[in-house]
């Protein structure tokens, strides 16, 4: 995808310093983007990405989206924003769901009032599969975030608000392939919650992809959705054991709290807009009148679409599962080292 529109402008990453952050500075260096702000609130890993990067285009700014004045403090000026940061692991989020409310709801409403306020043209929030049907804290607070995008996208015409919707992406920081690595260096079989459980996959690049697809063509208010293929975690395991010729028997340890076991990416309610662009799914915003008459007399018909899932989406079987991950620099770096 091009990435021409961005030359010349300046560009504010929130939870910069994140994979997802990574991933845009790996792909933005390249062009002819003007400035790059790392938002974030680790001050080491802003120092550790200084000192790999070396680049006088990436400026860092230490601050914490659950404050208002410091998220405006690094605003003056920006262009675009991608909205990355956010509480993202489902056990921190079960134990402690007040946090996860303070960082994704609030956060996000702090990110949005302050774009608006220094007239950002164009701001792209980063949501997941867990927001829709949620059984969990974290999914709880990611789809009270989509509604705070969507709630402040009805009150601005000079901002544009989207959202991207996107599954698990592969390798990336507290995710299963890197425990799986790491469990296999240690001689330990590979913990499995259920086997038959399928969850959506993606790499770095796919779910980057997704932004700025959602960048160019989503309007105000819009939720867009990859159409991710999916995969078993027995697959994804066995996978990850034939890249490496491991052949410790794995172990099933159950579901864990606040798991499902399948994820949805569109829900069967928003199909009855949602608009089918090929390889993505465009969910527009409801911008009907809330008043109540209207809420009681006025419907929408289905247009035909049914709920996107990992079950009924194509299961990548494991030697696709193999080529997945070796899409990886990470997983390439590994086997390299490996033998």
């Amino acid at each position: 995808m091009q990435i021409n529109q961005f030359d010349g402008k300046t560009l504010l990453i929130t939870g910069g310093t994140g994979s997802f952050g990574n991933a845009v500075l790996k792909r933005f260096l390249k062009s002819n983007i003007g400035e790059i702000r790392i938002f974030s609130r680790d001050e080491l890993k802003q120092d550790n990405m200084r000192r790999f990067y070396q680049n006088e285009k990436i400026k860092y700014y230490i601050g914490d989206v659950k404050d208002y004045e410091s998220v405006k403090n690094a605003m003056n000026g920006v262009d675009f924003i991608f909205h990355a940061a956010a509480l993202k692991q489902v056990p921190s989020c079960e134990f402690f769901p007040l946090e996860a409310v303070k960082t994704n709801v609030i956060g996000t409403e702090n990110v949005l009032s302050a774009a608006i306020e220094e007239k950002v043209k164009v701001v792209i929030c980063l949501s997941t599969d867990k927001a829709a049907y949620p059984v969990n804290a974290m999914g709880t607070s990611k789809a009270m975030m989509e509604k705070v995008i969507i709630a402040k996208s009805r009150n601005t015409n000079a901002t544009k608000i989207c959202c991207t919707r996107y599954g698990n992406v592969l390798y990336s920081r507290g995710s299963v392939v890197p425990l799986f690595l790491s469990q296999i260096k240690k001689g330990d079989p590979l913990t499995i919650t259920d086997p038959n459980m399928t969850r959506f996959i993606m790499t770095l690049e796919e779910a980057l992809d997704l932004v700025i697809f959602a960048f160019e063509n989503g309007e105000n208010g819009d939720i867009l959705v990859q159409k991710a293929s999916a995969t078993t975690i027995e697959v994804l395991a066995e996978a990850v054991k034939r890249l490496f010729k491991y052949n410790v028997p794995n172990k099933i340890i159950g579901t864990r709290h606040g798991e499902k076991a399948y994820e949805t990416l569109l829900t069967d309610e928003e199909c009855f807009s949602a608009i089918d662009m090929g390889d993505f799914y465009r969910v527009p915003c409801d911008k009907r009148s809330l008043n109540y008459e209207k809420y009681l007399d006025e419907g929408v018909v289905r247009n035909g679409l049914h709920q996107f899932n990992s079950n009924n989406t194509r299961l990548l079987n494991i030697n696709e599962t193999m080529e997945k991950l070796l899409e990886l620099p990470e997983i390439q770096a590994e086997k390299d080292l490996w033998n």
